[in-house]
C-alpha cells in the first residue's frame, strides 16, 4: 500500500505564503507524477500543480507565478510554495502520486491521494 501524507496547511492573511509538503510511503518502485490538487466547498477538485519525475511542472493558470511546486525524488516528497495567497485559494488541499509499486514481489501501478490539509486565506 502507498500512503500520501500532507502537511503544512493553515490559515494565513492575504498576501501571506504558505508551504505545502507530502510525503509518500510504502514499497515504491517509482514515482511518474506528483502533484497538487485543491477542492473548495461546492465545488470539484482541481489541478493546482503538478510535476514529473524529471522535473517537468505543470500549473493551473489562477497560480502561476504565485506557486511553485518541487520534489525530491530521493526523499519521495512534492512540495508547493505558496505566495501572495488570496482568499480565492481556501480550499483543501490533496497531494496526488502515481507510479509503480512492489505487491508481492510483482509491479503494480499506483495512483493515490494523500487525506488533505485545509488553507484558509482571510482578508
Amino acid at each position: 500500500q502507498v500512503q500520501l501524507v500532507e502537511s503544512g496547511g493553515g490559515s494565513v492573511q492575504a498576501g501571506g505564503s504558505l508551504r505545502l509538503s507530502c510525503a509518500a510511503s510504502g514499497k515504491i518502485f517509482s514515482i511518474n507524477v506528483m502533484g497538487w490538487y485543491r477542492q473548495a466547498p461546492g465545488k470539484q477538485r482541481d489541478l493546482v500543480a503538478v510535476i514529473t519525475s524529471g522535473g517537468t511542472t505543470n500549473y493551473a493558470d489562477s497560480v502561476k507565478g504565485r506557486f511553485t511546486i518541487s520534489r525530491d525524488n530521493a526523499k519521495k516528497m512534492v512540495y508547493l510554495q505558496m505566495n501572495s495567497l488570496k482568499p480565492e485559494d481556501t480550499a483543501v488541499y490533496y497531494c496526488n502520486a502515481n507510479g509503480v509499486r512492489i505487491y508481492y514481489d510483482q509491479p503494480r501501478e499506483f495512483d493515490e491521494w494523500g487525506q488533505g490539509t485545509q488553507v484558509t486565506v482571510f482578508s
